[in-house]
């Protein structure tokens, strides 16, 4: 089945008040992402979702639409969907990076071929592995002590059972706010704080140290991206197990987190791997070692979201259960994309077992703020 036409349409959805994130990247309020449609000469067509932030993989909504209308379009136009391996290679010989751009266009073709197969997605990837319901962590912003405490106890009450509060700010400020969660839910709830690459190797050492009677379960790249020396050398030093994720987006830099022996645990999805198909061989990659991965995000809409859950119903070693993942974007967002909005209720994100991704756009909302 041949790629006919390919259309990108980007998008601007602000994000709740109450669900506003500040981290060591600065602040989030508004969501500035892509939607990509592909056509085929058979009229099954599939969407992707290019989930940008310029902070944090260099993307921008213009540059992902840029990329994919001047060069990976005229490219693939034209080309087999089921070749979905040969596509994802072919635009890695073409462009350097753009991850999420690549992304939006993988998915799309899983789409399309679990529509054309009358299957979802996550048994095109080999079949379920665990529930389509997802329990997830709540990734909480670099909040004032008041209003992280204020806003910890909020999410306990939702069922929230681990927190994970953004660090890598003010080393000061950053103490008083895991200690302000912790006595506001107490000892019977996980929390795992994240620097997005906000210290350096000895400040995250401090840190975690003056944060030991905190019970923290998980620090969340606590070093700057390439450090994998760095990053070794905070979990040989500290208590509390380390997770890689912005120094992680493909597989050659999961084996250098391997060959350093630079953590626990691999945040994984989609958008940051380039597509389903590179997570999923960065999970069998680290598998072999006895390296758990786990789900991460960058508040992703529906689309994207659907992707990353497929992912974590197919692949044993996405070990959410052990390390809960945040697929939450879609309830940051004041405005859902789809016609039929994944559900999420709580901690847990659930996907259908309908075709392909299993979500239907609602193109007249994707109208309605297109920038």
């Amino acid at each position: 089945m041949k790629i006919t036409k390919i259309t990108c349409f980007p998008v601007r959805i602000p994000l709740k008040p109450e669900y506003h994130m500040i981290s060591a990247l600065g602040q989030h309020q508004v969501s500035k992402y892509l939607l990509v449609s592909i056509e085929t000469e058979r009229g099954i067509n599939g969407v992707g979702e290019a989930t940008v932030m310029p902070r944090w993989s260099g993307e921008t909504v213009w540059s992902a639409k840029a990329i994919i209308e001047e060069i990976f379009a005229p490219a693939i136009t034209g080309l087999d969907t089921d070749d979905i391996e040969g596509i994802s290679k072919l635009m890695d010989r073409m462009a350097i990076g753009n991850w999420f751009a690549k992304s939006a266009i993988e998915m799309a073709l899983w789409d399309i071929r679990g529509k054309e197969q009358d299957v979802p997605v996550y048994e095109l990837l080999g079949g379920p592995v665990r529930d389509r319901t997802i329990t997830c962590r709540f990734s909480m912003g670099a909040y004032p002590v008041e209003r992280a405490r204020t806003r910890a106890r909020e999410l306990v009450e939702k069922g929230f059972t681990t927190i994970k509060v953004k660090v890598g700010t003010n080393p000061e400020e950053d103490v008083a706010r895991v200690r302000a969660v912790r006595e506001a839910i107490g000892d019977d709830y996980e929390i795992v704080i994240d620097a997005n690459c906000g210290f350096d190797a000895d400040t995250a050492i401090d840190v975690a140290r003056q944060l030991a009677d905190c019970n923290v379960a998980l620090f969340e790249q606590p070093t700057p991206r390439d450090d994998y020396a760095g990053l070794a050398r905070v979990r040989e030093a500290i208590d509390a197990e380390v997770m890689a994720d912005d120094i992680c987006f493909d597989l050659n830099q999961a084996r250098e987190c391997l060959r350093n022996n630079a953590c626990d645990v691999i945040s994984v999805y989609p958008g940051k791997n380039a597509g389903i198909r590179q997570s999923m061989e960065i999970a069998s990659l680290t598998a072999e070692q006895n390296v758990a991965c786990s789900i991460g995000s960058n508040l992703e809409l529906d689309v994207a979201s659907a992707a990353m859950c497929h992912l974590v119903v197919a692949h044993k070693n996405m070990q959410v259960e052990r390390f809960p993942g945040d697929i939450m974007g879609p309830d940051y967002h004041s405005v859902s994309v789809v016609k039929e909005p994944l559900v999420i209720e709580g901690p847990t994100i659930t996907i259908t077992d309908r075709p392909g991704l299993g979500i239907d756009v609602d193109w007249d909302v994707v109208s309605a703020h297109l920038i």
